[in-house]
């Protein structure tokens, strides 16, 4: 259930927003709310760190401190020519666990947010993290390769990079119908919420959300969830037409020691804002306060 009112401008007042900067001098934003054990939140292409607003809300209401960033070259982060892929989010989201001193962290993720945040346990380990959760995340490989023939084909990837570069705007006012389901039958999204997408798309960098779908598209992270040592929650959704469930969450599951999987039937990419808010709030405590 939403916060009341009391309780949503109280939440209001606690936000705090600031920047970190990395080794490299980029300067990434970040907002937290709330006091208690600390649950960061990595999101997923071509977005920021506003698509968790709901659950920064939700959790700082029951005891946690949530904290969200933007990743470089997206929203109000830096739009660095450099170290746009996965072990650049990876370094960024270690500079702000350790710039704000955070242990114990629950580490969630959404779409290529599951790859900034595996690759920082494949390279930082479990020594500051307790948990994860990862949300219709690209691990282990998505892109169709002899080894992985279960893959999304390279034409896919290069008609999002063509689109891009051809009209931005209205690549992602395209790519937002899909990933928020509105073309699936019995899906009611508002246009308002497809428009929401396209400002957050319009404020990432062009080259940034380039070098971002290389990262997604090409990155084996195989050996990532091998070092993946704390408890797993793996939210599938099972009419994604944006990250396919095979080549990532399922094939994830097989790979991963000491997990837990929520399969969301009927539920497309975005279902963490759109179809499936509530559940996800749900699970999410559930899980932090198991």
């Amino acid at each position: 259930m939403p916060p009341t009112l009391a309780k949503e401008n109280e939440l209001r007042r606690e936000e705090r927003v600031s920047y970190i900067e990395t080794r490299d001098g980029a300067d990434i934003y970040f907002k937290e709310l709330g006091e208690g054990p600390v649950i960061t939140f990595s999101h997923g292409w071509p977005l920021n760190a506003d698509m968790w607003d709901g659950q920064l809300q939700f959790l700082a209401g029951h005891g946690f401190r949530a904290v969200a960033h933007d990743r470089r070259g997206h929203g109000r982060s830096s739009r660095s020519s450099d170290h746009n892929d996965v072990d650049g989010y990876a370094d960024d989201l270690a500079a702000l666990i350790e710039a704000l001193d955070l242990t114990d962290v629950t580490l969630v993720a959404h779409s290529n947010g599951g790859g900034e945040v595996t690759r920082y346990i494949g390279r930082y380990g479990t020594a500051r993290v307790s948990k994860v959760v990862l949300m219709a995340a690209i691990p282990p490989l998505l892109l169709q390769t002899d080894s992985n023939p279960e893959g999304l084909p390279r034409e896919l990837f290069d008609g999002f990079l063509t689109g891009m570069f051809a009209d931005r705007s209205q690549f992602y006012r395209s790519h937002a119908i899909p990933f928020y389901g509105a073309n699936l039958n019995g899906t009611h999204v508002s246009q308002s919420l497809l428009d929401q997408f396209w400002t957050w798309s319009m404020q990432s960098g062009l080259e940034n959300s380039y070098d971002c779908v290389r990262a997604i598209a090409e990155t084996d992270f195989t050996e990532d969830l091998a070092k993946l040592d704390v408890p797993i929650l793996l939210i599938h959704r099972e009419d994604d037409h944006v990250v396919d469930i095979q080549p990532a969450s399922v094939e994830s599951a097989q790979l991963i020691d000491n997990v837990a999987d929520i399969f969301y039937p009927g539920a497309p990419h975005g279902f963490v804002t759109t179809t499936h808010p509530d559940q996800v709030n749900g699970h999410l405590l559930e899980f932090l306060e198991s």
